[in-house]
C-alpha cells in the first residue's frame, strides 16, 4: 500500500514557472483528500505558492501537503499557516566560489545565447540555477533552447571539474542547479520519510527529469519506485490511475472533465 506520492512541480505537474490547470488542480486535491502527498521541485518558495497554492482550493487536505523547494533542500509544512521545517542554505563563501565557478563554466561552454528575459542566475539561498534564457523567459523559447540536454550536460561537466565538492544537476527545461553535497531530491526523501514514518517501498515519485544528471534521478536511485513522464498531461494519467487503486476514481474523474 502506498502512503506517499511524491512530485516534481515545473515539467510534471505544470508547464516551465506557469500554474496548474484546472484539471491537474482538480486531480491533484482529490489526491490529497485520500493520501500524503509532497512536491519537490527546482523552483523557491515563491514559484510553489504562484504555480502550485494560488490554484489549489484552500481545505482541510492541505495538513497532507508538504512542500519541498530548491530540490529538497527547504521543507515546508501546513498547520493552519505554513511553516519552514528547515534550509540548508550556503556560506557566504561557498556562494562565492559558486558564482566564481558558474560564471568561467559559461565562459567556456560558449553558448553564444542571443536574448535572455531576465536575470540567468538566481540565488535562491539554499541552491544557485543557471536559468540560460532567464528566469522569465516563454515557455516556447525554453522548449526548442535545449530539448536533449546536451548544452546544459556540458556545463554540468564543466563545473563537476570546477566545484566536486557541490551537487549539479538539470532541472526544469534550460537550468542547471547547483546545491550542497548531498543535499538534493534525495535528501527531501529521507526528510519526508522521518517526518511521516513511511518506508522507501511506501513511496511513489512522478517527475520528468529521472535521467542520470537530471535533478529527478537522486530519488531514483534511493530506491523510490520512480514514474517518468513527458509532460504534465501524462502526470494527469498517473494521478488518475493512483487515484483509483486508492479508491477514489469515481468523483476523481467526475471533478476533472
Amino acid at each position: 500500500m502506498k502512503k506517499l506520492i511524491v512530485f516534481d512541480l515545473d515539467g510534471t505537474l505544470a508547464e516551465s514557472k506557469t500554474p496548474l490547470d484546472a484539471e491537474m488542480a482538480a486531480l491533484f486535491s482529490a489526491l490529497l483528500a485520500i493520501v500524503k502527498v509532497a512536491v519537490i521541485s527546482g523552483g523557491d518558495w515563491p514559484q510553489f505558492q504562484k504555480q502550485l497554492l494560488q490554484n489549489l482550493p484552500q481545505d482541510q487536505h492541505w495538513k497532507n501537503l508538504s512542500l519541498l523547494p530548491t530540490c529538497g533542500t527547504k521543507f515546508y509544512q501546513y498547520a493552519g499557516a505554513w511553516k519552514k521545517i528547515y534550509s540548508e542554505d550556503f556560506t557566504l563563501e561557498e556562494r562565492e566560489k559558486i558564482f566564481r565557478s558558474l560564471k568561467q563554466a559559461l565562459e567556456s561552454a560558449d553558448l553564444k545565447i542571443a536574448r535572455t528575459w531576465g536575470e540567468p542566475i538566481e540565488d535562491r539561498g539554499s541552491q544557485i540555477t543557471f536559468s540560460a534564457l532567464g528566469q522569465s523567459a516563454p515557455i516556447g523559447e525554453k522548449k526548442k533552447w535545449d530539448p536533449d540536454f546536451t548544452k546544459r550536460k556540458a556545463i554540468k561537466a564543466l563545473l563537476d571539474k570546477l566545484i566536486p565538492e557541490f551537487s549539479v544537476q538539470l532541472g526544469g527545461t534550460t537550468s542547471v542547479d547547483i546545491t550542497k553535497p548531498g543535499i538534493d531530491k534525495a535528501y527531501g526523501i529521507r526528510k519526508l520519510m522521518d517526518a511521516y514514518g513511511v518506508a522507501i517501498d511506501e513511496m511513489i515519485f512522478v517527475g520528468d527529469a529521472l535521467f542520470p544528471g537530471g535533478n529527478d534521478f537522486p530519488v531514483k536511485q534511493a530506491g523510490v519506485l520512480s514514474i517518468r513522464v513527458r509532460d504534465p498531461n501524462e502526470t494527469k494519467r498517473v494521478i488518475e490511475a493512483i487515484v483509483a487503486c486508492l479508491g477514489g476514481g469515481e468523483s476523481t474523474s467526475a471533478g476533472a472533465r
